[in-house]
C-alpha cells in the first residue's frame, strides 16, 4: 500500500514565523496562497516598466483618498498573503506599519 504525503497548510502567522526564524532570505520571492508557500515568477523588464508607469497614474487618481501599493503583501482570510501587482487600500494612521492591509 502506498501512503500519500500530506502537504502542510500554513497559516499567515506560521508563514511569518518561518520568515522570522530565517527559513527564507530577502532574495526569496515567495507568497502564501491558500496555505501553500509558492515561489513567484521573476520580474521581467516589461513587467517592471508597466508596473512603474501604472503606479504613477493610479497614485494621481486616488491621491488624498487612498493609497496605492505595488507588489506588496496583503493578508486575506483564506490563509493567503499574495503580493498582487497593485492594491488600492484605505489610508491608515500608522501607514500599515503594524500589519499588512486586509
Amino acid at each position: 500500500m502506498i501512503e500519500m504525503a500530506t502537504l502542510k497548510s500554513f497559516s499567515i502567522e506560521e508563514y511569518h514565523r518561518l520568515a522570522d526564524l530565517g527559513f527564507f532570505t530577502e532574495d526569496d520571492r515567495l507568497e502564501l496562497i491558500n496555505g501553500e508557500i509558492i515561489q513567484m515568477s521573476p520580474k521581467g523588464t516589461r513587467h517592471t516598466t508597466c508596473c512603474s508607469n501604472l503606479l504613477e497614474e493610479l497614485a494621481v487618481l486616488v491621491a488624498g483618498r487612498a493609497k496605492v501599493r505595488c507588489q506588496d503583501p496583503i493578508s486575506l482570510p483564506s490563509k493567503s498573503e499574495p503580493e498582487p501587482d497593485f492594491t488600492i487600500v484605505k489610508k491608515q494612521a500608522d501607514n500599515y506599519l503594524s500589519s499588512h492591509p486586509r
